[in-house]
């Protein structure tokens, strides 16, 4: 979902990060909603099934002042040993001391806050571990001044890692309270405390430990003019076998595949066996038609208008998470049964694994040759890119690769790869063959350069505006540098490929973690490439007014702010929300299911969120409240401001909606039921969602029905209702009971 979160386009991406103006940098993850790229399901089912799930983490050091990066952890000398302290009974409100490889064991109640302080100089980088016994946690680490500076919530039960970095020298507070009043034990530890890295092979190790040892491991590269300035692998490919991750293995690299697809159709292009333009049914006449046609240009683009293919079929109640199946087939058929497109074609970018899936059968069509072949001997072997490789099926076996990790029941869980992930993903590769890659972007050895320069030059929807996204990579500004990249994920697996064309430089991440950091291939790219990046106030995509010198921020008034207090919703995410507020002369923002974060001034109506690297602009004032909003995170993104206030159904009144709804497009049926004063959404084979009341017919979920509309007949009876998930969007039910 878009909004104040992650892309996996990982952010993912997916990977987001957070300034404050001369101080700290943090960053925000969603574990659950997030778009990410090939598994937009990266935490879609997550042990909240109702809630955003958030982690914190921050960073802050001289060398690096404006950097966005989170830290990872660095071991202290194993011989440090940790003690147990007596604690209190539970239930009492508890403040004690903590000191560098002590734990404390302690129980929670519903409504406890325990508190624990520890004296730690400046520019340090803290570690330490959570383990919830029997209650789920949450760690809000505060700075001297009280301030917080980090809010760590990552897994569900068993051990929790966390880490920090300070800013000031004194007493900073660790605040343990239980996750949604949940109750039970749980022991915390500081394992260690030490200053922050400032050689760039040092801070690699300390942002990837807990990527490191006996975890699920990483392998990360840093190429400059066609060679290796750093490469190095952490940590475990495979647990079973006990083999360590080395930076010749292989690793599902995900939706970075989309790149070396786009290349397969360009080449073809060059060949003359196919044009961008060309209608999609001319290559795949089984592929139904629309009345505006869909090119194949606007699979590469991401404008089709087609349903994306994985969020609609989680719809349906497939579980990817589980290890459910499906064909190529299914992908077709996902497109047969939509009764029309989302969009006319080139008219809205909506990142879309169903257009590069079909762009797979594209390439076997008009070559004649199998996808895995034509890629082996058309684009990885001119570049001799001999360990990489399209995986198909997932039971293919994969020599000398990483098998993919997730958490579960506080313990890592072996996770299989997505199926029928060709052209979206399914590709696994090598460091150095993903460095050949990379410096292709430089001597255009294959495709040459009219193929680097269309995939590199953003698309422009047809009513004008970039999409920042070209053919198979995102095309955008990092901190003053021309950055080329894309992000990958599959259930298991997460992968970065990062390229600076004025730099000739680059940065590889390849983990077969999914909880490894999603900022970490940034934070290795500013590790190196630092001194070459502008402050992160001068990034080019920030409001037009942030970077207005003669602002001050202290000008903001209460009064001037009352001009932009109000709920905006996103215009993309149906049911996804903003609330700007404001309490005690401090400004707020809170998006629907997320915590309240702190915004600053940075123009008379521009502002940024201290806790994400986000901007917003609020725009056309009219009777003294703005009406819209501009939303810079990972692109941009617009909301318009809700005129009327929540809607608060009574328990009674929300019985209208109680029943069986049935979609003939999914083949799947919905039942609406109350419990407890609450409308919940049942499927057979999904996790139950509670939904959340918007505007009056209106209710917002979680993925996979993030936005549900309910439709009503001439007689004002409850009819049927539209579901989406941002992705997929007004997917109909009737009522049928």
């Amino acid at each position: 979902m878009k909004g104040v979160v992650s892309d996996g386009s990982r952010k993912p991406s997916r990977s987001d990060s957070v300034h404050e103006s001369g101080k700290r940098n943090l960053r925000i993850y969603m574990s659950c909603n997030g778009p990410v790229d090939i598994d937009v399901l990266c935490g879609a089912y997550a042990r909240h099934k109702n809630s955003a799930h958030l982690m914190f983490t921050s960073r802050s050091h001289s060398k690096y002042p404006k950097a966005a990066s989170p830290v990872a952890v660095l071991l202290l000398a194993a011989c440090v040993a940790a003690f147990f302290v007596a604690v209190p009974a539970a239930g009492q409100s508890v403040d004690r001391a903590l000191t560098v490889a002590e734990s404390t064991a302690d129980s929670l109640g519903a409504d406890d806050e325990h508190s624990y302080t520890i004296e730690l100089s400046s520019d340090e980088f803290v570690y330490g571990v959570a383990d919830q016994h029997t209650v789920d946690v949450v760690i809000e680490v505060q700075s001297p001044d009280g301030s917080e500076l980090a809010r760590i919530d990552i897994t569900g039960e068993g051990p929790e890692p966390f880490q920090f970095e300070t800013e000031a020298e004194g007493v900073h507070r660790l605040v343990v309270t239980p996750f949604k009043d949940e109750v039970g034990r749980y022991t915390l530890r500081i394992d260690g405390a030490e200053p922050i890295a400032t050689e760039p092979s040092d801070r690699v190790r300390q942002l990837v430990h807990r990527v490191s040892g006996d975890a699920p491991g990483v392998a990360v590269g840093v190429v400059k003019d066609g060679a290796f300035i750093y490469k190095e692998a952490f940590g475990m490919a495979d647990l079973t076998t006990e083999t360590p991750f080395t930076v010749d293995t292989r690793s599902n690299i995900g939706s970075v595949s989309k790149q070396f697809t786009a290349m397969g159709v360009l080449l073809l292009a060059q060949e003359g066996k196919l044009s961008l333009d060309d209608p999609v049914t001319k290559h795949l006449p089984n592929v139904k038609a629309f009345e505006d046609t869909v090119r194949i240009r606007h699979l590469l683009t991401h404008t089709s208008g087609y349903r994306e293919s994985i969020n609609t079929l989680a719809m349906a109640g497939v579980r990817f998470d589980q290890g459910d199946y499906i064909s190529q087939e299914d992908i077709v058929e996902v497109v047969q049964r939509q009764p029309e497109l989302q969009n006319r074609p080139g008219t809205t970018w909506n990142y879309n694994n169903t257009g590069y899936q079909l762009l797979a059968d594209i390439i076997e069509t008009v070559s004649g040759m199998p996808f895995p072949e034509y890629m082996k001997d058309r684009v990885f072997g001119p570049l001799g890119m001999t360990r990489t490789m399209v995986r198909s099926p997932r039971s293919q076996v994969v020599p000398g690769s990483a098998r993919g990790y997730t958490m579960g029941d506080g313990t890592y869980r072996e996770g299989v790869d997505l199926p029928a992930a060709m052209g979206a993903g399914g590709i696994y590769a090598t460091l150095g063959d993903l460095a050949k890659w990379i410096n292709n972007f430089d001597t255009h050895e294959l495709g040459g350069p009219d193929a680097y320069e269309q995939m590199t030059t953003p698309h422009v929807l047809a009513g004008g505006g970039s999409t920042a996204y070209g053919l198979g990579v995102f095309v955008q500004d990092t901190r003053g540098l021309e950055t080329i990249q894309h992000g990958g994920a599959d259930m298991a697996h997460r992968a970065q490929v990062t390229y600076f064309p004025e730099l000739n430089a680059g940065v590889i991440m390849m983990t077969n973690n999914a909880t490894a950091p999603g900022s970490l291939p940034l934070d290795v790219a500013e590790a190196f490439f630092g001194d070459d990046m502008e402050p992160v106030e001068s990034e080019s995509d920030a409001p037009a007014d942030t970077s207005d010198a003669s602002f001050d921020p202290s000008d903001m008034t209460a009064e001037d702010f009352e001009s932009f207090t109000g709920r905006y919703e996103l215009d993309t995410v149906p049911g996804f929300v903003l609330t700007f507020m404001q309490e005690d002369g401090t400004f707020y923002t809170q998006a629907t299911g997320q915590p309240r974060l702190e915004i600053r001034p940075t123009g008379p109506s521009t502002f940024e969120l201290v806790r994400v690297e986000a901007r917003v602009a609020f725009q056309d004032v009219e009777d003294g409240k703005a009406q819209s909003i501009t939303l810079f995170q990972n692109g941009v993104q617009t909301a318009s401001r809700i005129k009327s206030d929540p809607w608060s159904p009574t328990a009674d009144s929300l019985q209208a909606y109680a029943g069986r709804y049935y979609s003939e497009e999914l083949q799947t049926a919905y039942v609406m039921t109350v419990r407890d004063g609450q409308l919940v959404l049942t499927q057979a084979r999904l996790d139950d969602i509670t939904l959340t009341p918007g505007q009056k017919d209106e209710f917002s979920g979680v993925f996979p029905v993030m936005d549900v509309e309910f439709v009503r007949g001439e007689a004002g009876n409850v009819t049927g209702m539209r579901a989406g998930n941002g992705r997929t969007s007004g997917v109909s039910f009737d009522r049928v009971e």
